[in-house]
């Protein structure tokens, strides 16, 4: 069971700048659509050789290594309103809602469905709601993109955090407590791909069908070192290896500012969350309001993505922002995130 709870007042979260709120680019502006288009009951199989995908009505489910992802016969436009409705629904509140960017992120959250439900918990939960917490936080990111033959894909990567205590709480101290990054939930993605297949128009129990059962096809990422430059290897063609590098990037601390399908090109910038970020006040702390909060992030750098195919073969490579060449200590570390994220 799942049942996201957010605050819309009061103190947050503290996390790094990658809520920074992106700057609209008109050259993306696009107009609105009221279309709209109902799925049907029939479920069809398909299988190609680097995904599997189930399709229901104008919605299909494809899948590659751990990550999955919704492709849809309707136009972004048409789409936006619904995505925007479900996490609302679901009980979120969106920090990040750029329609021209294709880009949609939630606040941190708290499942309140992992708390005890006893009799004080029921009884006066209403009016302290706030002592109780499960001591994880879940993030959820929606990137909504238009592909040349009038379908939209979507996707949702996860980022978690968890409570942690800071050390030894020393007699009449209060506790002490901060935020640390957890992996990233694949299940929890797929659990939410398949809500929203339900907010578009397809049942609970086929919902349930098409994730279950969506096979994994995904390839193995090998890292190369040639001529002194490193990359990440790929062995899908351009439009899979695309789909996977974009998903990937979104859960491993990247923020996408812009992309450019036809060069190969992802434009991001990278704050990682460490350990002493979030920093928030223990149980007790909340009850005192003797909790402070401290925001401490290494500075934000930017980077390009270039993926590059030749047939069934795709790299991956970084580059400054301006398309230079990067420290090689950078570019391995990059490389890395990804690959671990890609297996």
């Amino acid at each position: 069971m799942i049942d996201y709870k957010t605050s819309g007042t009061g103190n947050k979260l503290e996390v790094p700048p990658d809520l920074t709120q992106l700057s609209r680019d008109q050259r993306y502006q696009i107009k609105a659509n009221s279309t709209t288009a109902s799925a049907a009951n029939n479920v069809n199989t398909t299988t190609s050789t680097t995904t599997a995908a189930l399709t229901l009505g104008d919605v299909r489910v494809e899948r590659a290594g751990n990550q999955r992802w919704l492709v849809v016969k309707r136009s972004p436009e048409a789409l936006w309103p619904d995505v925007r409705d479900f996490w609302l629904d679901n009980g979120f509140l969106l920090t990040l809602d750029e329609q021209p960017l294709g880009i949609m992120e939630t606040d941190w959250a708290e499942n309140r469905a992992k708390l005890p439900q006893d009799f004080i918990r029921n009884s006066i939960g209403k009016v302290f709601d706030q002592l109780y917490s499960t001591g994880e936080r879940d993030k959820f990111r929606t990137r909504i993109e238009r592909l040349p033959n009038g379908e939209t894909e979507i996707y949702v990567s996860h980022k978690g955090l968890i409570e942690k205590l800071t050390g030894t709480r020393a007699p009449g101290e209060v506790s002490s407590t901060l935020w640390a990054t957890r992996d990233s939930d694949p299940e929890l993605e797929a659990e939410f791909l398949r809500r929203m297949l339900v907010k578009l128009g397809v049942s609970k129990e086929q919902s349930k069908k098409v994730v279950a059962n969506t096979e994994s096809n995904g390839q193995k990422v090998t890292l190369s070192n040639s001529g002194g430059s490193l990359s990440l290897s790929i062995p899908e063609g351009f439009d899979i290896a695309w789909r996977r590098v974009g998903l990937a990037l979104d859960r491993t601390g990247f923020t996408v500012e812009d992309r450019n399908r036809s060069t190969g090109t992802y434009f991001v910038r990278y704050s990682p969350i460490k350990a002493n970020d979030g920093k928030e006040p223990g149980f007790f702390g909340k009850i005192l309001d003797l909790g402070s909060s401290e925001k401490k992030s290494e500075p934000v750098t930017k980077y390009s993505i270039l993926v590059e195919s030749a047939g069934n073969l795709s790299s991956v490579k970084v580059r400054g922002s301006n398309n230079e060449m990067v420290a090689s200590a950078d570019e391995q570390k990059i490389l890395n995130l990804l690959a671990q994220d890609l297996k």
